[in-house]
C-alpha cells in the first residue's frame, strides 16, 4: 500500500466529468503517471471515482464533510450525487 500524507498542501474544486481527469499537480517522475489526489466531500451522496490503480468504484452513502483517503484520478458525473467536492494533494 502506498504511503499517503495526512495533510494536504494544495486544494481545488472538482467538477465531476465522465471524460476529463482531475488535473494533476504532480506525477511520478519514474513512471510519468498521475499520482492522483484524495477527496473531501462537502455535500452527502454517492461518489463514483476512477482510482490510480484503474478501479471504477462507487462509494455509496458518503456523509457531508467526509474525506476519501483513496488516490483518485477522476470523479465521474454519472453515478455521482455528492457535491462540493474538493481535490486534495
Amino acid at each position: 500500500m502506498a504511503y499517503q500524507k495526512l495533510q494536504a498542501y494544495r486544494a481545488a474544486p472538482v467538477t465531476p466529468s465522465d471524460t476529463v481527469n482531475i488535473p494533476s499537480i504532480s506525477t511520478d517522475p519514474g513512471a510519468g503517471r498521475n499520482n492522483g489526489c484524495a477527496l473531501y466531500v462537502g455535500t452527502a451522496g454517492a461518489l463514483r471515482v476512477l482510482t490510480t490503480g484503474g478501479d471504477d468504484i462507487t462509494f455509496v452513502g458518503i456523509n457531508t464533510g467526509a474525506f476519501i483517503p483513496v488516490q483518485v484520478l477522476k470523479v465521474f458525473a454519472t453515478g455521482t450525487t455528492a457535491s462540493n467536492i474538493i481535490a486534495l494533494w
